[in-house]
C-alpha cells in the first residue's frame, strides 16, 4: 500500500518519540522472538538436550534475516501468528529447524517478550519523569518566593508562591517516578512453564527429571535478566501485572492532566504562559491568539491513557481458568498505545516546565488586588493588642471589605485601607497598615517548603539529561 494511501497513526507519526515507536516496532518485537527461541535452546542444549554447537549457530546465523512478507504469507495459510514465525525461522536455520520450540507454547514466546518490551518501556518512562521532575524543579528554585495567589474553588484564598506550587505538581510526578521504578524492578517473566504451567511437556524432554526443569524455567528468568519468573502460571502469566504497569501509567495521566489544567488556568488569569515560539500561531483566524495548546494536548493524551488503562483489570477479570483468548486483541493495542501515549505526555510535561514564563506585572497586580483582604485577620490583631473592642471591629472590617469587593468587581483599585483610614474607631495609621501589607509576610513557609521538599529528591532524578526545552512539541 503506498504511503499517502496507509491509515495515520498519530502516535507513531506525530506524538510519541522515535524511541519509543522503535521498541513496539514489528522488526524490535519480532526480532525479541528470535531470540526467546534461541535462549531457549542454548539453555535445553546446557541442561543436556541432544542440540549441536552448530545448530545454535545456524540460529543465530538466521536471527537477523527476518522477512515480515513471508510470515504474513505464512500466517495467510495457518492463520496463526507464532506458528507463522516459528516455521519461518526453521526454515531459514536448516537443520536447527527441527528443535525450534521444543516443549514451548506461543505464550513462552509472547509473554516472555511482553515483559521484555514492558521492561525496557518503563525504564524510558521513568527517564521521561525524570526529566520532567528536574525541569519543574529548577522552575521552583527559581520561583520559590515569588508571591501568588492561591485558589481553592477557582477562587482567591491566602498567597502561595509561585515555587511552592510548581512543588505540588512536581511531588505528584516524583510518586509517579517511584512507582514506575517500583513496578519496573519488580517484573517477572513468565519462564518456561509450558502449555497451561505444568510443565509436563519440559518434564517429559528431561525424562521426568524436576530438578532440570526447575533449573530450565530458572535460567530462562535469569537469561532473560529478571530475578525470577512467576512461580506458578497458567498458559500465560498473571494477566494482573498488565494491571499493575497500565496502572502506574494511569498514575502519570493523572499528574499531567492536574498539571496540564493548572496551567491552562493560570495562563488564562494572566500568571503564568506555557512556551509559545516567537514563529508560533495561535489561531487561523484570531491572529492575537497565545493559546494553551502544549497543555491541552497533554491533557487529551492523558484522558485517552486514563481510559486505556481501564483494559488492564478488565482482562485479568475475565481470563477463564488457564487461559482464554478474548484478552489477546485488546492486548496487542493497549499495551504499546498506552507507552507510546505515556511517553508523548512526559514530553509535552518536560517541554512546558522546560519553559514555563511567569508574568510577573501580572502577578504581582492580583497580589496587590487581594492582600488587603488577606490581611485583615492581621490588621484585626494588631488592633486588638492596641486596645479596639475586637468584635465592633471584626463588624467593621466585614461591612468595609464587602463595600470593597463591591468596587473591585466593578474593575476599580481595592479601596479597603483607604476606607479604614477614615474610620475612626481602627487605630492604625496608613504608614503602620502598609507596613503589614507585604506580601512576603503572608506566603507562610513557602519558601522554606520549597527548599525542603526538593531537596528530599534523589539526585539521579534531579541530574537527569533531558533536552526537553529543544523538543519540537
Amino acid at each position: 500500500m503506498p504511503t499517502s494511501s496507509r491509515p495515520q497513526n498519530p502516535l507513531h507519526e506525530r506524538y510519541a518519540s522515535a524511541e519509543m515507536a522503535e521498541l513496539f516496532s514489528a522488526k524490535h518485537r519480532y526480532g525479541l522472538w528470535r531470540e526467546m527461541w534461541i535462549a531457549l535452546a542454548e539453555t535445553q542444549k546446557e541442561l543436556g538436550l541432544a542440540i549441536g554447537d552448530s545448530q545454535i549457530e545456524r540460529m543465530r546465523q538466521a536471527a537477523s534475516s527476518l522477512d515480515l512478507d513471508r510470515v504474513a504469507e505464512i500466517e495467510r495459510e495457518t492463520r496463526h501468528d507464532v506458528v507463522a514465525h516459528l516455521r519461518h525461522f526453521a526454515e531459514q536455520a536448516g537443520d536447527a529447524g527441527g528443535v525450534l520450540h521444543m516443549g514451548a507454547t506461543s505464550a513462552f514466546i509472547t509473554d516472555n517478550t511482553d515483559v521484555l518490551l514492558t521492561r525496557s518501556a518503563l525504564e524510558l518512562i521513568e527517564n521521561r519523569s525524570a526529566v520532567a521532575i528536574a525541569q519543574l524543579s529548577r522552575f521552583a528554585r527559581a520561583h520559590r518566593a515569588v508571591p501568588t495567589l492561591a485558589y481553592t474553588h477557582l477562587q482567591p484564598a491566602q498567597l502561595t508562591t509561585v515555587g511552592k506550587r510548581a512543588c505540588l505538581w512536581i511531588q505528584d510526578l516524583y510518586t509517579d517516578w517511584v512507582e514506575v521504578r517500583r513496578i519496573r524492578i519488580g517484573l517477572r517473566c513468565r519462564g518456561a512453564k509450558g502449555t497451561t504451567g505444568t510443565q509436563a511437556s519440559y518434564l517429559t524432554l528431561f525424562d521426568g527429571d524436576h530438578e532440570k526443569v526447575r533449573e530450565l524455567d530458572h535460567r530462562i528468568a535469569s537469561r532473560l535478566g529478571f530475578e525470577a519468573s512467576w512461580p506458578v502460571t497458567g498458559q500465560t502469566y498473571p494477566r494482573k501485572q498488565d494491571s499493575r504497569v497500565l496502572a502506574a501509567l494511569a498514575g502519570v495521566a493523572e499528574s499531567c492532566h492536574k498539571f496540564g489544567t493548572d496551567v491552562r488556568l493560570l495562563q488564562g488569569i494572566g500568571v503564568l504562559s506555557e512556551p509559545f515560539g516567537d514563529s508560533q500561531v495561535g489561531s487561523s483566524a484570531m491572529a492575537y491568539k497565545r493559546n494553551p495548546i502544549r497543555s491541552e494536548r497533554m491533557c487529551a493524551l492523558s484522558r485517552r491513557l486514563l481510559t486505556d488503562a481501564q483494559n488492564g483489570p478488565l482482562n485479568t477479570a475475565v481470563q477463564w481458568l488457564e487461559r482464554s483468548l478474548d484478552d489477546s486483541a485488546n492486548r496487542r493495542l493497549v499495551l504499546p498505545d498506552s507507552f507510546l501515549t505515556a511517553d508523548a505526555v512526559l514530553l509535552v510535561a518536560a517541554n512546558i516546565a522546560g519553559g514555563l514564563t511567569v508574568r510577573e506585572g501580572a502577578t504581582a497586580t492580583l497580589v496587590r488586588r487581594e492582600l488587603p483582604f488577606m490581611a485583615t485577620e492581621t490588621l484585626l490583631m494588631e488592633a486588638g493588642k492596641r486596645g479596639a473592642d475586637r468584635q465592633a471591629l471584626h463588624e467593621k472590617l466585614r461591612l468595609h471589605s464587602l463595600e470593597a469587593h463591591r468596587a473591585v468587581e466593578r474593575g476599580e483599585e481595592n479601596p479597603l485601607i483607604e476606607k479604614l483610614m477614615a474610620d475612626p474607631d481602627f487605630p492604625l495609621d496608613l504608614e503602620e497598615a502598609s507596613a503589614l501589607l507585604v506580601a512576603d509576610q503572608f506566603t507562610g513557609r513557602s519558601a522554606e517548603q520549597v527548599d525542603e521538599f526538593l531537596a528530599t529528591l534523589p539526585t539521579e532524578v534531579l541530574e537527569v539529561s533531558g533536552r526537553a526545552e529543544e523538543l519540537e512539541v
